[in-house]
């Protein structure tokens, strides 16, 4: 009374063209709405000479030995704030911290700190090469 089992040797692939089927719906009805999203952009036209504003960006340096220069003077880290507060008042439009490479994240912080101290709200920065 033994009965033999036949194994099982097929795989039925019909769920899986399904789901392949339900998927490859939804990729063609999303599809389309992909290509409406995008920004608008417009170009601006060529700007004359005349029409370009004076940069009044006040422009620190710190160097390779964390040392902060501005138009080729070195500063006192004590002395930053006051610089910072009294050249603020010609050049309103921010502070821009020219960072060589080698300088400390510390000497940063510190040209940042004393600028926020200073009142300026708008502060650049540029890694120097």
């Amino acid at each position: 009374m033994s009965r033999e089992r036949e194994s099982f040797n097929e795989i039925n692939i019909t769920p899986l063209t399904d789901i392949f089927l339900v998927l490859l719906i939804i990729m063609m009805v999303i599809a389309p709405l992909l290509d409406q999203q995008g920004l608008n952009l417009t170009v601006p036209d060529m700007v004359e000479q005349t029409q370009v504003k004076e940069n009044k960006t006040m422009t620190i340096a710190v160097t390779n030995d964390d040392k902060y220069v501005f138009d080729g003077q070195e500063i006192a880290p004590q002395d930053l704030e006051a610089l910072i507060k009294d050249k603020a008042k010609s050049l309103p439009d921010g502070l821009l911290i020219e960072s060589a490479p080698e300088a400390t994240h510390g000497a940063v912080v510190k040209l940042m700190d004393s600028a926020r101290n200073s009142g300026v709200t708008s502060i650049s920065m540029s890694a120097g090469g």
